[in-house]
């Protein structure tokens, strides 16, 4: 007896969505396989953002759908465009309807199979997006205040908390041995009554160490010779809270040559100094943002690899990867690389950026990229004024709690996640491919450990994302502030600088524009930007995962109110943990 199938099937609505080629259904259930049917209707199917009605006849019931096929032919002589199949809906002749999210696009003879979107398993056929670049966007505040204010000693402490790169300082438990300061080099800029010594058990003292910068090859711009430091900068919590530089060593080991230079000493040595730092935390930004947030590669290769469509880990993070592959891409080729445009306008070049990207990546560890444990080991957890821990383990917490619940509700037990061969394999080739092997076997093998990994992947792609990118124009438009590259070699004595001095080791203006270009182009928010927690694609077509999904947006919105009022009443507001400003993926 003939079964009569409705089917009705979604085109998406973004530009050159939709295709002229013939598109052919094959429904496969318990009990048989219809035969190919093509999906023809009066006028053209499959127009953007169009949703079409087919009856699919098969001789019999196929019983339960398991799966449906999807195939794409070109349309005789007309040249060849791609289609983005979005949803496809099938009513069964038992009135039954089942959902098969797609959601991709499809190319000329590209096949696609899909099961019910509450299924665990399926194909995932992936084809990139293009990037749609906006126009100029930036914070007129921030950047004035930073022209104002780059030379105070207090702001260059409260840059290394909330600007462009929160990650190089750390809690100073004991000085380095290579770092000559003494207690009585710094003791008159500390609290009556206390010493170094004192201070640092109170925990008050703070490092910065940029000696990963230490030995790289450098290399000349406009025909002239560039330079790098490799500083050790202390800095000192006073009793308002504020962050302070108190000692600043421009080189790895100590020497005659090498002095440690202090905010006693001339305003134009002390400024130099400083300077140096700047540019040291500059070349470290750039490595940290690429390596620490862009590794996201690592994270969508490995789901694309292992995890099929279906799978819940698959839907919960595929809206994270958006045009990731396509940002690194242009990355490889624009940015890095013998020509890329940050290579080219810092002073250690593409070798020289290499080297340094290889160095960050052997200290690079799975907790390091897990915020509250990041925190923790840089005793970081009390310093005053810290919007990015404040607002980072805020983000984190909320992101933990949805992941936990959508997780949860998938897997029931410990032996559910231990089973679950293609989620072992998702996580085990991430610690393969994007921590070497160093930090951990990869496993994880309960729900807990599953939890914290998936927590961690979204908050990477998108908040640390955001945190590392957005800022970099409004900190780094005001050149002096953030060089890449240094004209001449860091000061080896003191008293002999003067405001020329400042002037000839800043790079070229035409190297120095070039970067700060980058930075306007980096820290431009994407044209189509999907803020954290909105998910266009309904993956998930249960109610119980759908009302998760809208209690984490609830919370974001009104997570984003409270930074907001926030900001009202501060003189530097921090926005890059607003969720509001925070884009779903690694994209701009």
């Amino acid at each position: 007896m003939e079964a009569i199938y409705d089917v009705e099937v979604t085109t998406g609505s973004m530009t050159h969505a939709g295709t002229f080629d013939n598109i052919f259904i094959t429904l496969i259930g318990t009990q048989g396989v219809s035969e190919r049917a093509k999906l023809d209707s009066y006028g053209r199917d499959f127009k953007t953002g169009m949703k079409v009605k087919y009856k699919v006849i098969t001789r019999f019931t196929l019983a339960n759908l398991l799966l449906i096929r999807l195939e794409k032919d070109n349309l005789m002589f007309l040249p060849e465009n791609d289609w983005f199949c979005s949803l496809v809906n099938v009513r069964t002749p038992e009135k039954d309807v089942i959902h098969f999210p797609c959601y991709r696009w499809m190319a000329e003879g590209e096949v696609i199979e899909l099961r019910e979107a509450k299924g665990l398993y399926t194909y995932l056929l992936f084809k990139n997006y293009d990037i749609i670049w906006w126009f100029c966007y930036y914070n007129l505040l921030i950047i004035e205040y930073v022209q104002l204010h780059w030379m105070d000693d207090d702001f260059f402490g409260y840059q290394l908390l909330n600007g462009s790169n929160p990650m190089m300082l750390r809690r100073c438990t004991e000085l380095p041995l290579n770092f000559a300061v003494t207690n009585g080099m710094v003791q008159p800029f500390l609290e009556s009554g206390t010493s170094l010594t004192l201070e640092m058990k109170q925990g008050n003292i703070f490092l910065c160490d940029y000696k990963r910068l230490a030995d790289l090859p450098t290399q000349f711009i406009n025909g002239k010779q560039q330079y790098v430091a490799a500083p050790l900068c202390l800095l000192y919590k006073n009793q308002v809270g504020k962050l302070l530089p108190i000692a600043i060593q421009l080189q790895q080991q100590a020497s005659e040559d090498n002095p440690v230079f202090l905010p006693s000493d001339s305003e134009y040595d002390w400024q130099l100094a400083k300077l140096c730092v700047r540019n040291a935390d500059c070349l470290e930004h750039q490595a940290s943002f690429y390596l620490r947030t862009h590794l996201a590669e690592t994270f969508t290769v490995s789901l694309m690899r292992n995890l099929p469509a279906a799978h819940p880990i698959h839907k919960l993070l595929v809206p994270h990867t958006r045009y990731t592959l396509q940002i690194n891409t242009l990355i490889r080729n624009r940015l890095l690389g013998p020509v890329g445009a940050v290579t080219q306008s810092t002073s250690i070049g593409d070798e020289g950026m290499t080297n340094l990207i290889k160095k960050a990546l052997s200290d690079l560890t799975y907790s390091s990229l897990c915020l509250p444990e990041d925190i923790s080991d840089r005793g970081l957890q009390s310093i005053p004024n810290f919007f990015y821990r404040d607002d980072g383990l805020r983000l984190w917490s909320f992101i933990n709690d949805f992941v936990r619940s959508m997780v949860e509700f998938y897997y029931q037990s410990d032996s559910d996640v231990q089973q679950d061969t293609e989620l072992q394999d998702w996580i085990k080739e991430i610690f393969i491919h994007g921590f070497l092997e160093q930090s951990s076997t990869g496993e994880s093998d309960d729900i807990a450990l599953v939890i914290k990994c998936v927590t961690m992947v979204i908050f990477t792609v998108s908040a640390q994302h955001s945190a590392l990118r957005a800022g970099q124009f409004d900190y780094g438009s005001w050149f002096p502030n953030a060089p890449g590259s240094l004209k001449q070699p860091p000061p080896t004595s003191k008293g002999s600088s003067d405001k020329n001095t400042l002037l000839d080791i800043l790079p070229d203006m035409n190297t120095s524009a070039y970067l700060v270009s980058v930075f306007w182009l980096l820290s431009k928010p994407s044209s189509d930007l999907v803020p954290l927690g909105q998910y266009p694609e309904d993956y998930f077509c249960q109610m119980a995962p759908q009302k998760k999904i809208r209690d984490f947006q609830a919370e974001l919105s009104f997570f984003s109110e409270s930074i907001n009022d926030r900001n009202k009443g501060l003189q530097v507001p921090y926005t890059y943990m607003c969720p509001d400003n925070i884009s779903n993926s690694v994209s701009i």
